[in-house]
């Protein structure tokens, strides 16, 4: 319980942060006018496919370092499952916020960056708990 106490937060702040810096990105772009609210399928697709990249990869090694740490390889196997997760779940909503937001009228910039903090922080922590109670416990 005390891994997974130390392990949790890194698992939303990763997700939290990746969230953030997609935003980032689609808001500029939709400033610049180099992206619309049609090409939200292809910038679904390829952010997706980042988020599994990145979450496979920096997963893989926390998820290492969390073995190493604490000598439990299914608690690595499981941060790194979280990870890539919580990745995957940051890229889908860093997508269809500022879309969403621009459909509904509204400025993406202002707010978006607290519902990508909420879904990955509340996102992150319920599928790290979740896959330590089916794997862990």
């Amino acid at each position: 319980l005390v891994a997974l106490a130390a392990l949790m937060p890194i698992v939303a702040g990763i997700g939290g942060n990746s969230g953030n810096q997609i935003i980032t990105m689609i808001v500029r772009a939709m400033a610049l006018d180099q992206v619309g609210t049609g090409h939200g399928k292809r910038l679904m697709r390829k952010e997706l496919a980042v988020a599994l990249i990145n979450g496979l990869v920096w997963g893989g090694v926390i998820g290492i370092v969390a073995y190493l740490l604490y000598g439990s390889w299914s608690l690595g196997v499981v941060m790194t499952a979280a990870m890539t997760l919580n990745l995957l779940l940051a890229a889908l909503m860093g997508v269809l916020i500022p879309m969403t937001l621009v459909r509904l009228g509204r400025d993406p910039a202002m707010g978006a960056s607290v519902m990508i903090t909420a879904m990955t922080d509340s996102g992150g922590f319920f599928i790290f708990l979740g896959l330590a109670t089916i794997f862990l416990l």
